[in-house]
C-alpha cells in the first residue's frame, strides 16, 4: 500500500508496514567529500520513499557481528549517506502532532547505520504513539576527522545531524510529528553526539528533550593532541582517494591514536572549537546556558566495559588465573565503566540540574540469564529496538527467551515514551531487573 505524504520538501510516497507506516531513505543534505552539507532543494516530483537508507562506507567489524548479530547485513552502502527514515503509528495523521523522536546510531562513530534492523524502531512507535526518525550521517574519516585547513572541516557528521534535526523541524507535521516536542536520543557515539549537539549553538530550539545512552563522557575532552596526529596521519587521503581506500585509511589514522591512553578507545569523534562547538574551554559554559531549555535523561549499564575489558588479551591471562582471576576481571569492569561512563553520566546530570535543567540519571541493570555478556555497553539496544528475528543471532542476548526479554523492554521503552512526551518522572522509578533512574538534584 502506497502512502502519500506532502511536507514542504516536496511531495513523498511511503509506505505501510504492519503496525506502523514508514517513509524511508529520505535525503536530508548533501555534500562533496570534506564538505559541509547543505539541504536538498524542494523538488516538485515525488521522491519513492521506499528504501533503506544506506550506510556510510565503513570497515567491517566481526566482533560487533558476534555480540550484536550482523547487524549491518543487507544494507547498502553510500559515499552521499545523508538520509533519514520516518516511522510513524499505522493510525497516525498529519494533525495528530505526535511527540518526536531523533535516533543517533553508535558506533564509535565509524561504523553503523540508522537503519540496521537491531535498530528498528517499529516496538517504540507502535506501543508509545511516537514518531521516530532514525537518522545516517558521515563517519570516520569521511564525517568526524579534521584540522583548520579548508580541504577538511572537523565535525561534519555533526554538521549532517544538525541539518536532519532542521528537516524534522521544517518537515515532520506531515508525518503526524509536532516539530515542537522533538527529543535526540542516541547511543555510545550517538549519546555523544546528543550531548554536544546541547552545547552547539546551531541546535538551540531544534530539540527540548535529550536522551544521553552510553556516551563515553569520560574520554571526550582533552583530544586535540591527538586528532592533529591522526589529521596528520590523514593527510594524503584527498578528495580524489578511491572509496575504499579511504575506509582502508580509518584503520592506519586509528593506530596513531594508541599513544594517548583511554581516548584511543574513540579515536574519531567530535572536535572542540570547530564549527558548531565552542572551544574547550567554553563548552561547559555552553552546556549550562542550553540546560533550562533541553530536558534531560541520561545514562549507561551496569558493565558497560564488559564489552571491551574481556576481550583484551592481557584481561583474559588475568581472569584464568585461580581464585583471583575473575574477581580482577569485575574490578576491571567496575573501574572503567566508573571512569568512562558511570561518573561523567552522573556529573554531566548533577552540571544539568544545577543550571536550571531537569535531569533524569539512569543505569541499566538488564543482561540474559548466564550470559558472559552480562548488562554490557549495548545490552540497552535489544530493550528498545528490533524483533525477535532481528536479534536472534546476537551473543548479547543468547539465554533470554523473547517474551522475558519484551517483558523488561516494554517497561524499559514506556519511560523512554513518557520522557518524550514531557510526562513528570517522578523523584525516582524502575522497571524491575532492568532499569533505574532517579531525578537529580534531588
Amino acid at each position: 500500500m502506497t502512502l502519500h505524504f506532502t511536507p514542504p520538501c516536496g511531495p513523498v510516497h511511503g509506505w505501510a508496514d504492519g503496525d506502523v507506516r514508514r517513509a524511508t531513505g529520505i535525503p536530508y543534505a548533501h555534500a562533496e567529500r570534506f564538505r559541509r552539507p547543505a539541504p536538498v532543494p524542494d523538488r516538485v516530483e515525488v521522491l519513492e520513499a521506499t528504501s533503506w537508507s544506506p550506510a556510510c562506507p565503513q570497515a567491517p567489524v566481526p566482533f560487533l557481528d558476534e555480540v550484536l548479530g550482523p547487524a549491518g547485513s543487507g544494507v547498502p552502502t553510500d559515499e552521499h549517506c545523508q538520509r533519514l527514515s520516518v516511522t510513524m503509528p499505522a493510525d497516525a495523521g498529519p494533525d495528530d502532532r505526535l511527540p518526536v523522536m531523533v535516533w543517533l546510531h553508535g558506533g564509535s562513530y565509524t561504523s553503523g547505520a540508522g537503519d540496521v534492523p537491531i535498530m528498528d524502531p517499529r516496538p517504540l512507535v507502535a506501543e508509545q504513539r511516537v514518531v521516530v526518525v532514525t537518522v545516517t550521517y558521515r563517519l570516520g574519516l569521511f564525517g568526524y576527522l579534521g584540522d583548520d585547513g579548508p580541504d577538511r572541516p572537523a565535525n561534519l557528521g555533526l554538521l549532517d545531524q544538525l541539518e536532519a534535526l532542521r528537516w524534522v523541524r521544517r518537515n515532520v507535521a506531515a508525518f503526524g510529528g509536532d516539530p515542537a516536542r522533538v527529543t535526540l536520543f542516541g547511543q555510545s557515539a550517538g549519546g555523544d553526539a546528543v550531548a554536544h549537539l546541547m552545547a552547539a549553538p546551531a541546535a538551540a530550539g531544534l530539540f527540548s528533550r535529550a536522551i544521553v545512552q552510553s556516551a563515553p563522557l569520560g574520554i571526550s575532552r582533552g583530544r586535540a593532541r591527538m586528532n592533529a596526529a591522526m589529521a596528520r596521519a590523514a593527510a594524503g587521503v584527498s578528495a580524489r582517494t578511491p572509496v575504499d581506500d579511504v575506509v582502508a585509511a580509518e584503520a592506519r589514522v586509528g593506530e596513531v591514536a594508541r599513544g594517548f591512553g583511554l581516548r584511543a578507545a574513540m579515536p574519531f569523534g567530535t572536535q572542540y572549537g570547530h564549527d558548531p562547538l565552542p572551544p574547550e574551554h567554553e563548552v561547559a559554559a555552553a552546556w549550562d546556558a542550553a540546560a533550562p531549555q533541553v530536558a534531560l535523561l541520561v545514562g549507561s549499564t551496569a558493565e558497560e566495559a564488559r564489552l571491551f575489558v574481556r576481550r583484551l588479551p592481557a584481561v583474559r591471562r588475568l581472569a584464568a588465573l585461580p581464585v583471583v582471576g575473575p574477581w580482577a576481571r569485575r574490578a576491571m569492569v567496575a573501574t572503567v565503566t566508573a571512569r568512562v561512563y558511570g561518573r561523567p553520566a552522573r556529573r554531566f546530570a548533577a552540571r544539568h540540574a544545577a543550571a536550571g535543567g531537569t535531569a533524569y540519571r539512569y543505569v541499566v541493570t538488564w543482561a540474559a540469564p548466564g550470559n558472559p555478556w552480562g548488562a554490557a555497553h549495548t545490552v540497552d539496544l535489544p530493550l528498545l529496538f528490533g524483533d525477535e528475528k532481528a536479534w536472534a543471532t546476537a551473543a548479547l542476548t543468547d539465554g533470554a527467551p523473547w517474551e522475558d526479554l519484551q517483558r523488561s523492554a516494554r517497561g524499559v521503552r514506556a519511560v523512554w515514551g513518557a520522557f518524550a512526551r514531557g510526562e513528570d518522572l517522578g523523584a525516582r522509578g524502575e522497571v524491575p531487573g532492568a532499569l533505574v533512574y532517579r531525578r537529580a538534584g534531588r
